[in-house]
């Protein structure tokens, strides 16, 4: 009879050290993940990160509460804010952390898709474009991806005209920059050439996949006064483009108006009387 009685305490012991060496590691880890994302969720970064990196500590195999502490540094980078030690910190902090999880798992979409957000933002375009272009491999439906590519390359374009424009006295007019010297024209032809060619392939197949990315029109319409740009002088060309320009703007005005739509059809079927 004593005998018996100890065997079910034995295996409660049992049953409890095992659960110590490995599920509930995992049960606590989580346990601090989910008080992370609700800390995330009010704003309160600091909290959301000690959180994580608590469950981390728990289980260092935990590569969901990687994935959440990178993403609490990187919605805390400043785009553009390169000067900032701070700032640029941080962001390493995120890109280290998502590498990480990329070591581990190479085909993890959510940790490029971060990583090329923080590079964009840390002023890495290049960069960017490479990760984004990975998520299509992966995903090759993926609109915003394609998307995002079009954004990279026509504000990169944006920059080399500004910069050459300013360089000889003169300001955007996005209007094919007519009194642009030659000379400086065809420094612009070589330098944006690649980048309006790709991003118009990509933002036209952002548009295959989602015909109403309206988004992704407003920056066909932009690309094609870039393409204006590249033609010299070229009155003929330059009407042509400029008139893509325009119907491009009015494509992206009626796709939004779609889409609004569709969000108010959408509002009204959730109504219950």
């Amino acid at each position: 009879m004593k005998l018996t009685a100890r065997v079910p305490v034995t295996a409660g012991l049992m049953a409890l050290l095992l659960c110590s060496a490995t599920g509930c590691q995992r049960l606590r880890a989580a346990d601090q993940l989910n008080k992370g994302v609700a800390a995330f969720k009010n704003a309160k970064y600091e909290d959301a990160e000690n959180f994580f990196q608590k469950a981390i500590e728990i289980d260092p195999s935990y590569d969901n509460a990687r994935i959440y502490l990178a993403t609490t540094y990187s919605s805390q980078v400043i785009p553009n804010l390169t000067t900032d030690a701070n700032n640029m910190k941080i962001a390493q902090k995120a890109l280290d952390l998502f590498h990480q999880v990329l070591d581990k798992d190479p085909s993890n979409v959510l940790a490029l898709q971060q990583i090329a957000s923080i590079e964009r933002n840390t002023g890495h375009p290049e960069e960017a474009k490479e990760y984004e272009k990975k998520v299509i491999a992966l995903a090759p439906n993926n609109a915003e991806a394609y998307y995002t590519v079009g954004v990279v390359d026509w504000l990169q374009a944006y920059k080399h005209a500004t910069d050459i424009l300013g360089a000889n006295g003169l300001t955007d007019k996005s209007d094919g920059n007519v009194k642009l010297p030659k000379p400086a024209c065809q420094q612009l032809v070589a330098q944006n050439t690649p980048l309006v060619t790709e991003g118009t392939q990509y933002l036209q197949k952002a548009i295959q996949i989602n015909p109403t990315y309206e988004e992704a029109m407003t920056y066909m319409s932009l690309m094609a006064r870039r393409q204006a740009d590249l033609e010299c002088g070229n009155v003929d060309a330059i009407k042509a483009d400029l008139a893509k320009a325009d119907d491009w703007a009015k494509q992206s005005m009626g796709a939004r108006a779609a889409n609004e739509k569709k969000k108010e059809e959408k509002l009204k079927g959730g109504v219950t009387q």
